[in-house]
């Protein structure tokens, strides 16, 4: 769940993204998980869900890094993050994420796919 205001608005980097609605500091964490907010959604479920839903899930879950076997599907804005090569904030220690910089009020919040998918590339 993400831990500072942000709002969503048309992205430059696909879609629509993740912004800062104040300034976030650099070292400030940003999100962490919360069981309330943050669904766990069983690959067996997802394999028999109706197309619509997979596709949801294609998009805007990923595999989770602490219970193998589910993934995470966010229910607040941190589902609509995009991937950055430069990202502005880290989630490579498990069970939360900091900003990297300071990240300035109205500006894209965005991650690293890589941490969360070995193998990721751009399609």
């Amino acid at each position: 769940m993400l831990l500072v205001g942000t709002y969503i608005a048309a992205s430059s980097i696909e879609g629509v993204g993740v912004f800062a609605a104040r300034p976030i500091v650099a070292g400030e964490i940003i999100w962490r998980p919360d069981p309330d907010f943050d669904m766990l959604v069983p690959i067996e479920k997802y394999a028999s869900a109706p197309s619509h839903l997979r596709e949801l899930l294609d998009r805007y879950a990923y595999p989770s890094p602490v219970k193998p076997g589910f993934l995470v599907y966010e229910t607040d804005n941190g589902r609509f993050m995009n991937h950055s090569e430069t990202p502005n904030t880290d989630f490579s220690r498990q069970g939360e994420g900091t900003a990297l910089r300071d990240i300035a009020a109205d500006e894209e919040i965005t991650c690293d796919y890589r941490e969360f998918y070995e193998g990721f590339e751009l399609t």
